[in-house]
């Protein structure tokens, strides 16, 4: 919490997105047992895969075990997790009378069973581990709602976002709404900070960043409770990066495609950051994990501010003991 206040602290702390996932061995044998969307629908399951990861990895903040895509359930949009394919839309949003068909909704009742589970790991968890909630981006729940899924070129968001200003406008503000009060719930349940996901916002150029997608992350990030801190995190953004601190957030998360010391410059030090190691350096040895994250802990310089993370989740092939050696690691170098 004193990095994400910007605060001198005594180490670099370190968590890592996708801390609870199927590289461990424990949730592995949680996963034998039920679906994934069956999972997230669990209260008591989630806190115990969120409570076992600090336990397990010994990390400085505990990541309420959910998915961005929740939210979209409540929509009627047929949401599946197929085994091979990932998220499936079944009913994809494509004019401007799909739009005005979303229902409105209650993010307290609609979403009740992640507040549960909030609630329940924020009870188990020691006092000292703050636990972050979270939340997919307005664009990138807008691109899933779109394509119907994943998708490599965005070539359905991007023809409707051009060609049906009126409904994308109008998408954006309803999903705007819906991801301010999914967080503010998630605080008064006890998150003590939130990250917004905008996994897939790196697919636009600056231009379109400004004109379809900043006034609604704006008016999300300004909608937020200020007593906790928002991380504001997106993939592939290094061009995006002014940008991103211009719609708001105390916190700019950085993938692994810039230098963590450039990407600071561009967003200013009166932000902090969050990164930036490749995930795939999980897969090396232990002296090629030690030289990248002591490389990543020099460009920070040991400023205030700086919370050292993966540039993306842990993937899920990643060998156990590496995981566990980076907090390791980062801890001893990172001590000032």
């Amino acid at each position: 919490m004193q990095a994400l206040r910007r605060e001198e602290s005594s180490y670099t702390p370190v968590w890592l997105m996708r801390q609870a996932g199927r590289f461990m061995p424990e949730y592995r044998e949680v996963r034998s047992k039920t679906g994934f969307l069956e999972l997230c629908h669990n209260p008591e399951l989630c806190a115990e895969v969120t409570v076992m990861a600090v336990n397990l990895l010994k990390v400085d903040a505990a990541i309420i075990f959910s998915d961005i895509l929740l939210p979209l359930q409540s929509l009627g949009c047929g949401l599946e997790f197929v085994k091979g394919d990932g998220p499936v839309i079944h009913n994809p949003v494509r004019s401007l009378a799909d739009v005005e068909k979303l229902p409105k909704i209650d993010c307290q009742e609609s979403l009740s069973y992640v507040l549960e589970a909030v609630k329940t790991a924020r009870r188990e968890l020691p006092e000292n581990i703050p636990l972050i909630g979270f939340a997919g981006a307005p664009f990138t729940l807008a691109s899933y709602l779109i394509e119907g899924g994943s998708s490599r070129n965005f070539e359905k968001t991007k023809r409707f976002m051009y060609t049906e200003r009126r409904a994308w406008d109008m998408l954006m503000q309803h999903l705007s709404q819906i991801v301010t009060d999914h967080l503010n719930n998630q605080i008064d349940a006890g998150a003590q900070a939130v990250q917004i996901f905008d996994s897939w916002v790196g697919c636009l150029g600056q231009s379109d960043y400004i004109e379809y997608v900043l006034p609604h992350v704006a008016r999300t990030i300004s909608g937020i409770k200020k007593e906790a801190p928002v991380i504001h995190f997106g993939t592939g953004t290094a061009a995006l990066l002014e940008l991103m601190r211009q719609a708001g957030g105390d916190v700019i998360g950085v993938d692994w495609r810039i230098e963590l010391a450039s990407a600071w410059q561009k967003i200013g030090y009166d932000r902090a950051v969050q990164g930036n190691l490749d995930p795939v350096v999980l897969f090396s040895n232990r002296d090629e994990i030690k030289r990248r994250a002591q490389n990543i802990l020099k460009q920070a310089g040991g400023r205030a501010g700086h919370v050292f993370n993966l540039g993306h989740g842990v993937l899920p092939e990643t060998p156990y003991e590496n995981v566990k050696y980076l907090v390791e690691i980062v801890h001893e170098l990172g001590r000032k």
